[in-house]
């Protein structure tokens, strides 16, 4: 049972489990606020340039046309559509900002490793000179 439970803790620790954990938490939340923006600001605006559903009420979902008896709401499918799009465009912009974050860094690193580059003849005379000169002032 011990074993078990290390292998699980083991698991349950590793870098990649946390993070998708962590991406489930972020992404539940970037839902939540996309799905607000998407219902309570731009349908109502989007709303109010086609005018309310067919049945007089002030909804987008309500958005419907009947086909051979048949009744298509395809409100609802236009806010899924909506969602989607934000939530990818939100998602497309973190990734993005992460990205250029490591390649900042990244290139840091590099500044700080990259050994000094080696003196020209010009550099090596001109120090020649220098020391030439300092001495002279002596």
């Amino acid at each position: 049972m011990k074993k078990i439970i290390q292998e699980f803790k083991d698991f349950a620790m590793r870098g990649s489990v946390l993070d998708m954990a962590v991406g489930v938490v972020i992404g539940g939340a970037i839902t939540a606020i996309v799905k607000s923006l998407v219902d309570d600001i731009i349908m109502p605006l989007i709303l109010a340039l086609f005018g309310a559903g067919k049945d007089g009420s002030a909804s987008f979902a309500a958005l419907s046309f009947t086909l051979n008896g048949s009744t298509v709401t395809y409100g609802a499918f236009l806010i899924a559509i909506v969602n989607f799009f934000l939530i990818a465009l939100a998602l497309f912009m973190m990734i993005k900002a992460i990205n250029a974050l490591k390649s900042r860094v990244k290139k840091e690193e590099e500044v700080k490793t990259d050994p000094p580059a080696p003196e020209s003849e010009e550099i090596k005379v001109l120090k020649e000179i220098l020391t030439t000169l300092r001495n002279e002032k002596k």
